[in-house]
């Protein structure tokens, strides 16, 4: 018999590519999605149609406890990986409460209806919960790992450190096979266009292609430690297979500011990026986070 697992954030980047992992790997696999006036399946288009459709997707929130606990019970999933979240670090200063209620309580709801499926059925529910290096935020030490302490500087990542502390308590206290990836940043041409690097490459391409003049854009001294989206999904898989549940840092171990990111896209298009891009304050976020890096 396969092994079943539901994935929320299901349409977003990471989404996508884990369940295209899991697929392949011969899971039959659910994803959970917000009810809403548009599609929004385009990262998943190829998995839902045809005569077998791979993944099966389902109507719920992660602000719904009593609709995550029935779902649980109905589709008996192996594995949870919970990658939903109001993820994007810029809004989370104009939407506290939202971004709260989704990616820290969100995650609360969901261990608390892993639990109480688990404590009736006992049959083993392993979690994985997507943290992220946001919340190293205004970083102590260089370069970051599982055990630095955590400085957010957003209420994203603030969320992000509250969802991290509960996934472990639960595990501690409930005995939980729960682990967190503490993900640096990873992007993809699935990568939503509002996040920086989705912004630079598709601006620059306008700009070559005479459809755009500029590029607006905030801190470009900023530093990140960026991978491939594929490969991390992968390690989210992976740490479910393990014995034991831990947490563990995801990333390159390597540095580049948001200004080499413009340099190096631009250049592959033989333009200057200094002619286009030009500085926007409202784009800096009220509190900066100026180095994420890896260990």
């Amino acid at each position: 018999m396969s092994r079943r697992a539901l994935i929320t954030g299901i349409t977003g980047q990471d989404g996508s590519y884990l369940a295209e992992l899991l697929i392949s790997k011969g899971y039959e696999v659910h994803g959970l999605r917000r009810r809403s006036s548009t599609f929004g399946t385009e990262r998943i288009e190829h998995l839902i149609h045809g005569d077998e459709p791979k993944l099966h997707l389902h109507y719920g929130d992660l602000a719904d406890g009593n609709g995550l606990m029935r779902l649980l019970r109905e589709i008996e999933p192996h594995e949870v990986y919970n990658l939903a979240a109001q993820s994007h670090v810029r809004v989370s200063f104009d939407q506290p409460t939202y971004t709260a209620d989704v990616t820290a309580v969100g995650t609360l709801r969901l261990l608390e209806a892993i639990r109480d499926v688990q404590d009736d059925t006992g049959r083993q529910i392993r979690f994985y919960q997507a943290s992220s290096s946001e919340m190293f935020g205004k970083v102590v030490e260089t370069p970051q790992k599982e055990t630095t302490p955590f400085y957010p500087r957003s209420p994203y990542g603030v969320a992000k450190v509250y969802s991290h502390w509960i996934t472990i308590n639960y595990r501690e206290s409930y005995d939980l096979h729960a682990s967190c990836g503490i993900l640096f940043n990873h992007e993809s041409p699935r990568r939503g266009e509002t996040f920086v690097t989705r912004k630079i490459t598709r601006a620059a391409t306008r700009i070559k292609l005479g459809l755009q003049e500029k590029l607006f854009l905030g801190n470009l001294d900023a530093k990140r430690d960026w991978g491939f989206a594929g490969d991390y999904v992968e390690a989210m898989w992976l740490m479910l297979q393990q014995e034991t549940p831990d947490d563990y840092v995801v990333a390159t171990n390597e540095l580049y500011s948001v200004r080499e990111f413009c340099e190096k896209t631009f250049g592959q298009l033989g333009l200057d990026y200094e002619n286009y891009v030009e500085i926007d304050p409202r784009f800096y976020r009220p509190a900066e986070v100026e180095l994420l890096l890896g260990d």
